[in-house]
C-alpha cells in the first residue's frame, strides 16, 4: 500500500499543499505554495509513537520530514485540515505502512529538552536560559541582524527593514520610560545590549542591564567597549532577585517576563517595585496569550519541549493585575500583535537566505527548530491566538498621587515626554528639557 491511498482515504484527494513521499507518491495542486516531503518511514513512525505537534515536529527536526515553498503557507493551511481521528480502519491502515515492528519510543532530537521538575527556580531558569540563548552569537546575529535585538520590533510600514524597525522599538520605549540625562535605568533581560546602549546614547541615560547568558554578557561588554560607552553601561551578568542597587529612575523588562512564570509573577513585580524610586517608571514587554485560553504554553508542547524550556504565557490582564497588586499605577497598555507578525517574518527570511552558514553556526537541528518556530509563532500572532503588550506603571506615592506622567503622551512625536522631578501638584507636568534631540527612528542604535 502506498502512503497516497492512506492520505486519499484520511483527507481526500484534494490537498491544498503538495505532498512527496519515499515511496513515489505526489499528491496536490500542479504549483502548491509549499510541499510537505515525507522521507523515510521513520516520519510515519514518528507521529505514531508522538501524536500531534510534537510528534510532527520531532520527524521535522531530525530531517524526517520536509518542507519546502513557503513554510508561512504551509503552516497557515496546515491549520486549516480537520482534527484528524483516525478510524479503525485508517489505523490499520497506518499499521501497514509502518510496520507493526516499527511501533516502539524513539529517542528525541538532541536539541529536545527535557522537563524541568522545579520550575522557575535558580537552577531550572538558568537551564532555560542557557538552551536558549548560549547556542552561538553568530547564530542569532544570522536571523536577528545587526540590532541583535531578540524582541518585537515596532513598524510604521511593513516595508520598513528591520534596524529600523527596532530603532523605532528602542526609541518609543525610552520616550515611555521619559529617560534623561542621568537616569538610571535598570534593564532586566538586556539580551545583547541593544536597548541599554540606545538609551545610553541617545538619552545620556546611565544603565545597569542584566542577564543570565554567559554569551549574551560577552557580547554585550565588548559592543559596549566598541561604542565607547563603558561610563554610562554596566553589563551584568546577574539575576534579577540579586539586584541591590536601587533605586533606579526607570525598569525595563522586554521579552525577559515570559521566563519568570505565574508561580514567581507577584515576587518579580514586588522586587521591581522595591529597586524604583517613588515616581519611577516601569515598562514590561512580553508575550500573552488569550483571555480565558486555559493552556499558556504546555509543558509537553514544541515551543516548551524546543525553544523557550519552562516558558508561561501569561494573560494580559492578570499581569496587570499582579502588577498593580504590587503598587503600581498602570498607565498605558499597548498590544503589537501584528508588528510581531512582521518581526518573525523578517527573522525567518534571514534564516533561509542564510541557510548554510546558520547550519555551521549551530547545527542543522537547531536551524530546523528556528524554522519551524518562527513560522508557527507567526501564525498564533496572525491568529490572535497569543499577543505582545507593552505595559507602562509607575510607582507613585501613595496618599499623593503623583505619577509625573503629561495629561496627553505623545510618545511617537517631538518633543518626548520626559519626567519632570519637580513636579506640580495634582500631576501636572511640563516635559523635561533634554541637552540634545532624540535620534531620528532610522539609527541603528
Amino acid at each position: 500500500m502506498k502512503i497516497q491511498e492512506f492520505i486519499e482515504d484520511l483527507l481526500g484527494p484534494d490537498l491544498p499543499i503538495g505532498v512527496r513521499a519515499y515511496d513515489g507518491t505526489v499528491m496536490g495542486p500542479a504549483d502548491p505554495p509549499a510541499t510537505l516531503v515525507i522521507r523515510s518511514k521513520d516520519a510515519l513512525r514518528w507521529i505514531a509513537t508522538s501524536p500531534g505537534e510534537i510528534g510532527f515536529a520531532r520527524a521535522y527536526v531530525a530531517g524526517d520530514f520536509e518542507i519546502e515553498g513557503d513554510i508561512h503557507a504551509f503552516v497557515e493551511l496546515h491549520k486549516r485540515l480537520p482534527n484528524i481521528k483516525l478510524s479503525p480502519r485508517q489505523w490499520w491502515m497506518a499499521l501497514k505502512l509502518i510496520g507493526l515492528h516499527n511501533l516502539r519510543p524513539v529517542t528525541p532530537p538532541a536539541e529536545e529538552a527535557k522537563p524541568q521538575r522545579d520550575r522557575h527556580s535558580r537552577a531550572s531558569d538558568a537551564a532555560a536560559i542557557a538552551h536558549h540563548y548560549d547556542v552561538s552569537n553568530d547564530f542569532y546575529r544570522i536571523i536577528l541582524g545587526p540590532s541583535m535585538t531578540y524582541s518585537c520590533a515596532v513598524f510604521e510600514s511593513d516595508s520598513d527593514p528591520l534596524d529600523q524597525a527596532q530603532a523605532k522599538k528602542h526609541d518609543l520605549i525610552c520616550r515611555k520610560l521619559g529617560l534623561g540625562q542621568g537616569d538610571r535605568l535598570l534593564d532586566i533581560g538586556c539580551g545583547w545590549g541593544a536597548l541599554s546602549l540606545h538609551a545610553a546614547k541617545h538619552y545620556r541615560a546611565s544603565v545597569v542591564a542584566i542577564t543570565v547568558s554567559d554569551r549574551q554578557v560577552r557580547y554585550a561588554r565588548d559592543w559596549v567597549r566598541r561604542e565607547g560607552l563603558a561610563d554610562r553601561v554596566e553589563i551584568r551578568f546577574q539575576d534579577y532577585r540579586d539586584v541591590d542597587d536601587g533605586p533606579f529612575d526607570a525598569v525595563s523588562s522586554v521579552g525577559m517576563f515570559e521566563h519568570v512564570g505565574v508561580a514567581r509573577m507577584s515576587e518579580y513585580f514586588s522586587k521591581v517595585y522595591a529597586l524604583l524610586r517613588t515616581g519611577g517608571r516601569f515598562l514590561n514587554h512580553a508575550i500573552s496569550r488569550r483571555p480565558f485560553q486555559t493552556e499558556a504554553l504546555a509543558r509537553s508542547g514544541f515551543p516548551n519541549r524546543y525553544v523557550f524550556p519552562d516558558g508561561e504565557l501569561i494573560e494580559a490582564g492578570r499581569i496587570l493585575s499582579s502588577m498593580q497588586q504590587a503598587g503600581f499605577e498602570a498607565r498605558h497598555l499597548e498590544n503589537l500583535r501584528e508588528h510581531y507578525v512582521l518581526t518573525l517574518k523578517h527573522w525567518c527570511r534571514n534564516l533561509e537566505a542564510r541557510w548554510d552558514a546558520a547550519v555551521a553556526a549551530s547545527s542543522i537541528g537547531r536551524a530546523r527548530v528556528w524554522r519551524l518556530y518562527l513560522a508557527g509563532s507567526a501564525s498564533r500572532f496572525v491568529g490572535d491566538w497569543i499577543r505582545v503588550n507593552q505595559i507602562l506603571a509607575v510607582k507613585t506615592e501613595v496618599g499623593h498621587g503623583t505619577s509625573g506622567m503629561p495629561l496627553r503622551p505623545d510618545w511617537d512625536g517631538s518633543p518626548p515626554p520626559g519626567r519632570n522631578r519637580e513636579t506640580a501638584k495634582y500631576g501636572l507636568v511640563l516635559p523635561a528639557k533634554r541637552s540634545s534631540p532624540p535620534p531620528p527612528h532610522s539609527a541603528l542604535l
